[in-house]
């Protein structure tokens, strides 16, 4: 299944060039709780299936697409491409003096909810005098508790996929801090559950901006792979359904600035386009 969020917080299933409203299949639940929803995929599936027959199909284009997941927790994953740990280690602009280490000396980093934006906003980019970078990166939401989970069984607790953006400036600060800034975080365009994705070991992730090719990669690069990264996350704390794991970003990185359009696709998710303005 391919599940969006869209409009004024209606729960739609896409099939093609459209998406039919089975917001009834959630009567029962929590409002508003994305935990409930993911934790209870599973079951709920037979109900979202029923509200899309019987639901008429409307165009995508037609609708303000959310993001798919709200999420407790933005895990996100620092240098886990060794194409980009290169390229941070020779670019003065992207490290700033700071000692880069890799993913397993590093460690993951949060970045704040409220940096959520979905793929009908735009990005509004603050400090127009520093450099802000795009980052293109596979999201994974969390559809059952993950605590201290092995590698061998955390894909059991995948929900499903979505594309990331992970809006960066770049300076002397903490990683959390300079990613945390409003509309810094882009989730979408919808997610693809995890039994539709398949395995996340051969995906292909691409970006441009205003069609000038960025980033291109696939994730057999990862340093810790999304099975690793879901252990290794869960080691430290508890992922909740509903909690979304970046993870990493591949070499390409670069900047963006106001009247920029960003351009990112998915193998087996699909693309959505991001335009960039001035805060």
């Amino acid at each position: 299944m391919r599940l969006c969020r869209f409009d004024d917080d209606r729960l739609g299933l896409v099939d093609g060039e459209t998406v039919r409203d089975v917001t009834a299949a959630l009567d029962g639940l929590p409002a508003h709780d994305d935990g409930a929803l993911f934790g209870a995929l599973d079951s709920l599936r037979p109900r979202i299936e029923a509200a899309g027959r019987g639901a008429e199909p409307r165009p995508l284009a037609g609708v303000r697409l959310q993001p798919p997941v709200r999420p407790g927790k933005i895990v996100a994953a620092p240098v886990n491409y060794i194409s980009h740990l290169n390229e941070v280690h020779d670019d003065p602009e992207l490290h700033h003096g700071q000692l880069i280490n890799e993913i397993h000396k590093a460690g993951l980093f949060l970045k704040a909810p409220s940096s959520l934006i979905g793929p009908s906003d735009s990005v509004r980019q603050r400090f127009l005098d520093r450099r802000t970078d795009h980052e293109v990166e596979l999201a994974v939401v969390i559809g059952k508790t993950a605590d201290r989970v092995a590698e061998s069984g955390a894909l059991d607790h995948v929900a499903g996929y979505c594309i990331g953006l992970d809006i960066t400036l770049r300076g002397p600060e903490e990683r959390s801090f300079r990613k945390s800034i409003d509309t810094y975080t882009v989730l979408g365009p919808w997610l693809v559950t995890a039994d539709a994705f398949g395995a996340p070991t051969d995906v292909g992730l691409r970006l441009d901006v205003s069609g000038e090719p960025r980033q291109d990669a696939n994730t057999r690069d990862l340093i810790l792979s999304v099975a690793r990264l879901i252990a290794f996350a869960s080691s430290f704390y508890t992922l909740n359904p509903g909690d979304v794991i970046l993870t990493g970003t591949p070499d390409g990185v670069g900047p963006i600035r106001p009247g920029d359009v960003i351009n990112a696709s998915i193998d087996r998710i699909g693309s959505m386009s991001i335009p960039v303005v001035a805060a």
